[in-house]
Formats: C-alpha cells, structure tokens, sequence
C-alpha cells in the first residue's frame, strides 16, 4: 500500500514541477522582453501589472485593461494585443500566433533573441493606408474683396 501511495505522490509532484518551470521560464522571457522595451522587469510577476506595462508599450491607453474583463471579447483583444506586441518589436502575425500557443518559447524567443524595440505600433498600422494627397489651392474669385484692407463701404 505504502509503495502505491509513493507512487502517486510521486507522479503528483512530477505534475507539480512541469508547470512551475514552464512557470519560471515564462517570467525569465517575459522579464527581458519588458527590460528590452525600457520597462520594469519585475512587472512580470505581478498579474493585473503585467497587461498595462504591455498596453504601455504598444502605446495604448492603459484604461484599456478593463475591456479584459468582458469574457469573449477580452480575449480577443489580448489577441490583438500581443499581435500588436510582435509588431512593436518587429514580428509579424505568425509569431503571435506562436507567442498565444507556447508562450514560455516565444517569449524568451522574443526577449533573448535578436528582436529589438522599434517603438507603439498603435496607430502607425493605419497611417501607411492613408493616401497623401498634395493640397490644391483654390484661386481666388473675382466677386470677393481682397482680404487685406477693410471692406467696401
């Protein structure tokens, strides 16, 4: 009996340790990403300050955080948030999806690995889309006085 008790407790703590590491080496990663983004490190630990040191980063405003705590439609912007994370740091939408499916990996991909900061991605996604028109100048029509002096009496 003893030995069957063993075992158990040993496949227990088997099932406790996989996860503390995989723990440990996403706040390693999560740390030197935040560092590499001017940031505190240790804001990596702490749970509701990691997500606004992220919002700060990707130049959101950090009021943001409560639109998390709708259900379905907070996940989907913690989706849109790390994409826009990648982005920040030069990464396209592949590495998103890789930082949402093994996040201990991608992390510390993207915080010991060659990415650097490039700065907000927040609103520069749409600037590029924009046309640049050059400004046209209306002549002047001849039934107007001219605005220099004052008007006609």
């Amino acid at each position: 009996m003893e030995g069957v008790i063993g075992g158990i407790l040993a496949f227990l703590g088997i099932l406790l340790i996989i996860p503390c590491i995989c723990y440990i080496v996403w706040v390693v990663g999560v740390w030197k990403t935040f560092t590499k983004a001017g940031k505190p490190g240790w804001a990596a630990i702490i749970p509701i300050y990691f997500n606004i040191v992220i919002l700060e980063i990707i130049g959101q405003p950090t009021t943001r955080f409560w639109w998390y705590l709708i259900p379905f439609y907070g996940f989907y912007l913690v989706i849109l948030d790390f994409n826009d994370l990648c982005k920040s740091f030069g990464k396209d939408s592949g590495f998103t999806v890789g930082l949402i499916l093994l996040p201990p990996v991608f992390w510390c991909i993207l915080g010991f690995g060659d990415a650097r900061y490039l700065g907000p991605t927040v609103g520069q996604q749409h600037a590029a889309s924009q046309p640049d028109f050059p400004q046209q100048q209306q002549p002047p029509q001849a039934d107007q006085p001219p605005q220099d002096g004052p008007p006609p009496a």
